[in-house]
């Protein structure tokens, strides 16, 4: 009986040209583009969602209508984490707790102030959102360099992460985002965006301690542009293609020994034995001679500290000057290193512009297996036969 009073209703009211509501349809992909316009309460507007499983530091939670963002350790000597609600846009918003920030998302345009989100914003095909970088002097991006050239997108710094930011250019810009990056408490450029009440936040994707912690960061990004379905598969491929590559070095028979790095101003800073670049090194099969250190960072060492460790390394990797010539010039001692006289010596700035920016603090960071690669053509080159070196290459005369 129910049913058929619900047909003559439905009937009557076709007859007079009224219709019964329908209920908006839930998304199948995150909306990119566009903001809700029929909003329903109980439908999931992020069916695409990523998951943290190598970095440490950042956290995302989901709800229907928006995202809760967490960097849990913004910068070196942050007493408290940051937390962004990121809100699909045409959504109502939450009630925020305090010290929360609000954005609308997906973001329509951005600022990158560090060349570390630039391959990130290119996998996720959202370089047309960049309306201003923090100078493309060390960027290898062509996209960023033509940009900046066609006048399409302004330079608000002098380089750094955002240490040093034109705030009145940014506030005539108004961008819906700048990603940032802040290494102490002594920094004076966050601060001053958050008293011009500009959207800006802090991408800690430096203090990863891991290569494949420090490229999951592209996933962080994600959340803002709803892009986290090509967040989630590039990382995926990355991933994988890492292990692949370690997988094969634990297969390698020796072990070569290893060090890193040249002196500057008379210190040699080395890095400890749980950095990122101590994993890399581990992970391609070499034994290198500060693993034992349970520094994440650097440690400051003397050359002769290093001389006496590392005279009869195999290997001296990530050389900054391009020569043999140039190393001698620093300090003639440093041909008395074993690798140097056997030629085992290997710059990581092989793609590196005219300016001084290496690809290898920018793609890099994103694709930690071409790094990964590179290192066991140099340590075990019978494992990979075929390859060759993208971001190292040996120091000529």
């Amino acid at each position: 009986m129910k049913s058929r009073l619900v047909f003559i209703l439905t009937a009557l009211l076709a007859a007079v040209g009224m219709v019964l509501p329908v209920a908006a349809q839930a998304p199948t992909a995150n909306m990119t583009t566009e903001c809700v316009k029929t909003f329903d309460d109980k439908t999931d507007y992020f069916p695409d969602k990523v998951t943290v499983d190598v970095a440490s530091g950042f956290t995302v939670e989901y709800h229907n209508t928006y995202k809760v963002v967490t960097v849990t350790t913004p910068w070196q000597g942050a007493k408290e984490p940051l937390v962004y609600v990121l809100v699909q846009c045409g959504t109502p918003t939450p009630e925020l707790k305090a010290g929360e920030t609000e954005i609308d998302v997906p973001v329509q345009s951005v600022v990158s102030l560090s060349t570390s989100f630039l391959p990130h914003l290119t996998t996720q095909h959202l370089l047309d959102k960049v309306v201003a970088v923090d100078t493309a002097m060390f960027t290898n991006n062509e996209a960023i360099i033509n940009g900046v050239k066609d006048g399409k997108i302004a330079e608000v710094a002098g380089g750094g992460g955002g240490t040093d930011i034109n705030v009145e250019k940014l506030i005539e810009l108004q961008p819906t985002l700048i990603l940032s990056q802040r290494f102490s408490d002594e920094d004076k450029a966050y601060p001053a965006m958050l008293q011009a009440k500009l959207p800006v936040v802090i991408d800690a994707d430096f203090l990863d301690q891991t290569p494949l912690g420090v490229a999951e960061w592209g996933k962080f990004i994600s959340l803002f542009f709803n892009t986290e379905a090509v967040a989630q598969q590039t990382f995926t491929d990355v991933n994988d293609r890492y292990e692949k590559v370690a997988t094969l070095a634990k297969s390698a028979t020796t072990q070569p020994t290893v060090f890193v790095n040249t002196p500057y101003s008379g210190t040699w800073y080395m890095a400890g034995g749980e950095s990122y670049v101590a994993t890399l090194l581990r992970d391609a099969g070499s034994q290198y001679l500060w693993a034992d250190d349970k520094t994440t960072g650097s440690i400051a060492l003397s050359l002769e500290d290093v001389l006496d460790k590392a005279s009869d390394a195999d290997y001296w990797v990530n050389i900054f000057p391009t020569s043999k010539a140039d190393v001698l010039a620093g300090d003639e001692r440093l041909g008395q290193f074993a690798a140097f006289k056997s030629g085992q010596i290997y710059t990581n700035n092989a793609r590196m512009n005219a300016n001084g920016g290496s690809d290898y603090y920018e793609g890099g960071y994103a694709n930690p297996d071409v790094i990964l690669s590179d290192l066991v053509k140099i340590f075990h080159p019978d494992l990979l036969p075929d390859y060759t070196l993208y971001f190292y290459a040996p120091l000529g005369a």
